[in-house]
């Protein structure tokens, strides 16, 4: 296939990029010529995922970064520019669901871990990422959602609850940034194959999602998630920001 060059002479920094969606959107801004950074909590991950862009002839470098780690989120924006010259876009894909079950049994940890990592440490991100941006007199920023925020999903409300949170992060952010002329919006996917998934997509609850919820009747490919990906943080979205895409096959998912 070929690509485009829309991201020639960008800098991409892309969180939880090591494995699945995040990984396809870092072979995407690759392919189309951005400079990417790729990090994860493992940094054999980190390598494995670097080696594999690196074969593909996509300039990249790897990080380690927990993005809840204050230390590794600077040690992230510093390595970015140290070694590309500064960040054009942000990709923010970290996400955890610690809990499975009712909301109302849910332990404190349970529900202080999820909005750590679902919320607290995208906002810290986005926040440290923005003076870097604002040099360059431009930037783009793309948190990761999920689609399952629009619908009455049972035992997971810890993690619906802190992923619909960056719906309101990416309209307030998108307000603020306008001025700077940096765009901030959302990618909402419905079920993808990736690790994540895994355990999940053998549950009835996923099973009969796919097959009764979702008129395409499967569940998608990480590089269906990082085609649209790359089109909200390109130019090409240039008039385009506060905005939640839901990718997702048909899957109801407005309120």
């Amino acid at each position: 296939m070929q690509y485009l060059s829309r991201f020639a002479g960008k800098v991409a920094v892309l969180s939880a990029s090591t494995d699945g969606i995040g990984l396809a959107i870092a072979r995407r801004l690759g392919q189309e010529k951005a400079k990417v950074v790729v990090c994860s909590r493992n940094m054999d991950n980190v390598n494995k995922a670097v080696e594999s862009l690196k074969k593909e002839n996509i300039e990249v470098i790897g990080v380690k970064c927990h993005i809840s780690n204050s230390e590794e989120r600077s040690n992230l924006i510093q390595e970015a520019v140290k070694n590309f010259g500064g960040i054009d876009l942000l990709m923010i894909n970290a996400g955890v669901s610690p809990y499975i079950g009712d909301l109302v049994d849910c332990p404190e940890s349970a529900w202080d871990k999820g909005f750590d990592v679902n919320v607290k440490g995208p906002f810290l991100l986005t926040k440290e990422v923005i003076p870097t941006m604002r040099k360059r007199g431009a930037g783009s920023i793309l948190f990761m959602a999920t689609s399952l925020i629009y619908k009455d999903v049972p035992y997971m409300g810890v993690y619906t609850s802190s992923k619909s949170s960056l719906l309101r992060l990416t309209k307030q952010f998108a307000m603020e940034l306008a001025k700077d002329n940096i765009r901030v919006n959302c990618v909402a996917p419905g079920p993808v194959n990736t690790s994540f998934l895994a355990e999940i997509a053998k549950t009835e609850l996923c099973q009969n999602i796919v097959e009764n919820e979702i008129p395409m009747k499967r569940i998608g490919r990480p590089e269906e998630i990082a085609a649209p990906a790359a089109f909200l943080l390109s130019d090409e979205a240039s008039y385009i920001t506060g905005e939640t895409i839901v990718i997702a096959g048909g899957l109801q998912s407005r309120l």
